[in-house]
C-alpha cells in the first residue's frame, strides 16, 4: 500500500478547532488508512493506504476529520518522494543563506499559477525572499525580518491556493523520520 504524508490546516487554534492527536489517528484510521503516525500536535500525518491518487486521499482524510470534529480541516497531502524533495529544497535554500532568521515552508494543495508565482516571488528583497517550487512556497526570513517587504500572512494569501506553513525544522525532520 501507497505511503503518504498529510498535513492538517488550521487545527489547534483557539478553543474552536480542537483536534487532539488520537483523533486525528482514530478518523485517519476511520478514512482507511493504516500504520497512522503523528509528530507534534500541528496536524502532521504519515499513513498507508490502498487509495492510489493524493486527490482521493485528500478527500477521504477530509471527510473523516469532518465527521471527527465537526468542522472542515483542509488537508495537504504528499507522497514520501515529494516531501523528500521539499526538504532538500529547503536545505538547499538555507545553506546558501546564512543570515536566516526564519525559513518556513508553506505546503500548497496545488501549484500556484505561474504569472502569480513570478508576481510573488518578484516581493523578494535583500533581507526576504519567497521562492516557489512546485507545491511549496519558501519564506526565506533575513535580520529585521519583520521591516522587509515579505508579509508571511499577504504571501500565503496571494497564492490563492489551499496552504499550511512549517517551519525549516518541522518539514526537514519528517522527511528524515517518515521518508528515509
Amino acid at each position: 500500500m501507497p505511503t503518504y504524508v498529510a498535513f492538517l490546516r488550521a487545527i489547534n487554534l483557539g478553543a474552536k478547532r480542537k483536534f487532539p492527536k488520537a483523533e486525528i489517528v482514530a478518523a485517519t484510521e476511520a478514512a482507511g488508512g493504516a500504520d497512522v503516525l503523528t509528530h507534534i500536535n500541528t496536524g502532521n500525518v504519515r499513513l498507508t493506504t490502498s487509495l492510489r491518487s493524493r486527490a482521493k486521499v485528500e478527500a477521504a482524510l477530509e471527510r473523516a476529520y469532518a465527521e471527527q470534529v465537526g468542522f472542515e480541516v483542509p488537508t495537504i497531502v504528499y507522497t514520501p518522494a515529494e516531501l523528500v524533495a521539499i526538504a532538500r529544497d529547503a536545505r538547499e535554500l538555507t545553506a546558501a543563506r546564512t543570515d536566516l532568521e526564519r525559513h518556513y515552508v508553506y505546503l500548497l494543495k496545488d501549484e500556484p499559477d505561474p504569472a502569480l508565482v513570478a508576481e510573488i516571488e518578484a516581493r523578494s528583497d535583500e533581507v526576504n525572499a519567497v521562492v516557489v517550487r512546485g507545491r511549496a512556497a519558501h519564506l526565506l526570513l533575513g535580520p529585521g525580518y519583520q521591516a522587509g517587504g515579505v508579509d508571511p500572512y499577504k504571501t500565503e494569501k496571494a497564492l490563492r491556493v489551499v496552504a499550511t506553513n512549517r517551519n525549516f525544522n518541522v518539514v526537514t525532520t519528517l522527511a528524515d523520520m517518515w521518508c528515509s
